[in-house]
């Protein structure tokens, strides 16, 4: 098939067109790289069935394509609050370019949407049927508004258009290419324990995540890609740590001697967040394979050699 990945050179675009090549498709990877880095798709330059076209999705373009993963935004806090204005358009604008063309060429269209649609949750753990509570005004609210809207968009154009919809919700997910400035708590906390620097926990450290590991999440976009639900699924791990478990998982692997620093929460920092994946389990048959540990090595590897070529 003839795959368009938006976003394609980003941490999770890059692993899924490996993927995707490894499976013989034809595979388009279109990136602005405002946080995409070409060096995560190098492997594929000169391949015949691998193209890269530079475009900022805010504006429409014309492809012929059999599928379409749209994956293109920034999703960490530190990078997506940095242009909040060209977040929203990105989430708005691409997403409506994006289904404008697989509407035109009747392709197969997978939002790849996120548990912040849920906010700061007032059901534990979150199912797909929440609602979410989100702060329309706050400072996160250009990701969190804004992949909602993409969300309705994509509903929208399913109901009024027909057009074949995919939706993932993705959940905390971490792994090799991460960007090490991109402010997420994993790459954080595994930066500064390297650089031997002390890891800080926002708050007291009680606030909970789910780690997904970046395999595990991509196998889960293929499988729902392939089926025939057309709604929303959470894909994540449903281990639920604590961010000062996680500190003193990353510090005991790398550096135990390493302090921990403690500061104000950000805000609208979410306090919980863990998926209910019965959709997936039951719809996709998935489930996370690879535990926080052995994913953490993986990545603590990863990031040791980007770290030493610098």
């Amino acid at each position: 098939m003839k795959i368009l990945v938006t976003g394609g050179a980003g941490f999770l675009g890059s692993h899924l067109i490996d993927r995707l090549m490894a499976q013989d498709n034809e595979v388009l990877c279109l990136d602005n790289y405002y946080t995409g880095r070409k060096q995560n798709i190098l492997q594929w330059m000169g391949n015949p069935r691998f193209e890269l076209i530079r475009h900022d999705i805010t504006e429409p373009i014309r492809l012929e394509v059999d599928q379409i993963y749209h994956l293109a935004c920034p999703a960490s806090p530190v990078h997506y609050q940095f242009n909040p204005i060209k977040t929203v358009k990105t989430n708005v604008l691409g997403t409506m370019n994006m289904l404008g063309l697989a509407k035109r060429v009747q392709a197969r269209f997978f939002l790849a949407s996120t548990s912040e649609v849920y906010g700061d949750p007032t059901v534990h753990p979150q199912t797909e049927d929440y609602w979410g509570n989100v702060n329309c005004t706050g400072i996160r609210s250009c990701y969190d508004e804004g992949k909602r809207v993409a969300e309705t968009l994509t509903y929208d154009y399913h109901r009024e258009h027909g057009v074949d919809v995919r939706v993932v919700r993705i959940f905390n997910t971490y792994g090799p290419r991460m960007l090490p400035n991109d402010g997420r708590v994993v790459s954080n906390f595994i930066v500064q324990a390297l650089e031997g620097r002390a890891l800080t926990v926002y708050g007291d450290g009680s606030q909970t995540r789910s780690f997904c590991y970046v395999s595990d999440l991509v196998e889960g976009f293929l499988r729902l890609m392939a089926s025939d639900h057309t709604e929303p699924v959470n894909i994540g791990n449903p281990g639920e740590y604590t961010i000062l478990e996680l500190a003193q998982t990353i510090q005991n692997m790398i550096n135990p001697d390493a302090e921990l620093t403690f500061k104000p929460l950000p805000k609208d920092d979410p306090k919980q967040r863990q998926p209910e994946i019965t959709r997936a389990r039951t719809w996709l048959g998935w489930e996370p394979t690879i535990g926080l540990k052995a994913g953490l090595e993986k990545t603590i590897a990863d990031f040791r050699d980007r770290l030493t070529e610098t």
